[in-house]
């Protein structure tokens, strides 16, 4: 059998933690951020965490 594979997207998007979960950035920060509020671009600069729901698609393609 050859080797399984990662999404090279899924490679770049997500880093695993030390406890097992994934990382992830927000999204809407790349552009149109004149109108939007300081507060609210400070804390999409903020990482966050995986939802439970989305985990084991994410866990297949990076084949954790």
């Amino acid at each position: 059998m050859p080797k399984m594979k990662t999404k090279s997207s899924a490679k770049k998007r997500f880093t695993v933690t030390g406890s097992g979960k994934l990382k992830r950035k927000h999204a809407f920060k790349s552009h149109i951020l004149t109108k939007k509020s300081k507060k609210r671009k400070r804390n999409l600069t903020a990482a966050g965490l995986v939802d439970k729901s989305d985990l084991s698609n994410i866990k297949v393609q990076l084949c954790i």
